[in-house]
């Protein structure tokens, strides 16, 4: 039985880390106007994902999913690869 997850947030960041076995950090990047001034603000995240069969390098564009809590600082786990990071950089 598949069910369709709706509540659940997926993201597309870049592989900044890798932290241990199983364990990548990603960073997204998004925009926010400021509060008084209007101008877009760049800002980021970096979250901490589960990569279950250690296939990220650093450099790699990934797709996450938000998930039950892992360990203490792991709330989001790997759904797929987009994008292989350039040869130069792993």
């Amino acid at each position: 039985m598949t069910e369709i997850r709706n509540r659940r947030k997926n993201i597309v960041g870049v592989v900044t880390s890798k932290s241990g076995d199983k364990t990548i950090k990603v960073t997204f990047f998004y925009k926010i106007p400021h509060p008084r001034y209007k101008k877009e603000i760049k800002r980021k995240t970096v979250v901490h994902v589960h990569d279950e069969e250690n296939i990220c390098n650093i450099g790699d564009k990934v797709e996450i999913m938000e998930t039950r809590p892992l360990s203490k600082s792991k709330r989001f786990r790997l759904v797929k690869v987009l994008e292989n990071a350039p040869a130069e950089l792993v």
